[in-house]
Formats: structure tokens, sequence, C-alpha cells
């Protein structure tokens, strides 16, 4: 068990670093933001992984929390290129 927890830390950490690179190197607003989600989105699968590893399912309301933060996130930025589009001419 505890060489799978490893890869799987290694690899979600990779990940995490590739996104991480990503959200500073990004050229626009969107790749950013995909970026972002793609992040929450890899913090959510390492507590996901943790509680099928430990057999527990105390993670559950923060990965609840998480996954609002990014729908919220990705509106709002959707809104903010909708209407930044709007008036460019």
């Amino acid at each position: 068990m505890n060489i799978l927890l490893t890869v799987i830390m290694v690899v979600f950490g990779i990940a995490a670093i590739l996104t991480v690179v990503r959200i500073f190197r990004g050229p626009s607003i969107l790749d950013r933001a995909v970026a972002s989600d793609v992040l929450l989105t890899e913090v959510m699968c390492v507590l996901g992984a943790e509680m099928a590893i430990n057999g527990h399912t105390r993670s559950i309301p923060v990965m609840l929390i998480i996954a609002a933060i990014g729908v919220f996130g990705s509106i709002a930025v959707a809104r903010f290129v909708a209407r930044r589009d709007n008036t460019t001419p």
C-alpha cells in the first residue's frame, strides 16, 4: 500500500507542478482559468485517493467545498471574459 500511495503522490505532484507552471505562463486568462480548474481537480483526486487507500470518508466535505469553489470561479471568469468580449469592437 505504501508503494501505491507513493506512486500516486508522485504522479499527482508532477501534474500539479506542470499545472502551476501553466497558471504562471498561460498567455490568456482562459488558460489560467482552465489550469486552476485542473489544479483543483487534482487536489480533489488526491483527497479521493487518500480516502480510498485509508478507508474513510472524512474528506468529503472538503471535496465539496473545493468543487464549489471551482464551479463559482469558472462562472466568474466566463462572465468576465464574455463581458470583455462584448465591449471590444
